[in-house]
């Protein structure tokens, strides 16, 4: 594949997914905010998301589901989204809170944060597969929003670099479980510092 037929296939992918921006906007609503988490899987460290409203005139292309992209896409992408964004923001739940009320309500209240911290309120919501049932303002929870949806893929890359980077920093202060490469999750690396060290202070109890 050449070049342009990469850059071609890119803009339509883009075009296919602000289809759901574009008729919310037909309907007359300016800020669309799109919300996606990352993090409700590791056996380690926060569940993060993050809340992002994009301009109508929004024109980044490679913006996908963040976990199809490499990490030095990803990091591309994530500083280009946040410039390019009308504004952004992140929510966040400590696995000591996931422990209490379990990674599912932990999601939904840091998403809640996420929402409620943007400098602009929104005049619709769209989440990937989720539903607020507290958020007053419109929703539409997606099925895989991350891949159908601009909005929601720019607010998964968001909350995957954040969350990221913080485990990297995490395996500096907490040695021996390979945070740095696994973010968290359950390799063999990981489990095999379990056993020899025990759980870390951000490990999640109930997941372990």
């Amino acid at each position: 594949m050449t070049k342009a037929e990469r850059l071609e296939l890119q803009k339509k992918k883009l075009i296919e997914m602000s289809r759901c921006e574009n008729e919310l906007r037909a309907q007359g609503c300016k800020y669309i905010c799109g919300v996606d988490e990352v993090g409700r899987g590791p056996l380690a460290g926060p569940v993060v998301t993050a809340a992002v409203i994009l301009p109508a005139d929004f024109s980044i292309l490679g913006v996908d589901d963040s976990k199809k992209l490499t990490p030095k896409k990803r990091d591309e992408l994530f500083d280009q989204i946040k410039e390019a964004a009308v504004c952004w923001a992140i929510g966040r739940r400590e696995p000591d809170v996931i422990d209490q009320i379990n990674i599912l309500e932990a999601t939904k209240a840091a998403m809640m944060d996420a929402i409620m911290s943007l400098e602009i309120k929104p005049d619709h919501v769209l989440i990937d597969a989720v539903h607020l049932k507290d958020l007053t303002i419109p929703q539409t929870d997606i099925i895989k929003g991350d891949a159908n949806s601009v909005s929601i893929a720019a607010a998964s890359i968001l909350a995957k670099v954040t969350r990221d980077r913080e485990m990297v920093e995490m395996d500096a202060i907490y040695p021996g479980y390979a945070f740095a490469s696994n973010k968290g999750y359950g390799t063999r690396a990981h489990y095999e510092g379990l056993v020899k060290k025990g759980p870390c202070p951000i490990h999640r109890k109930t997941f372990l």
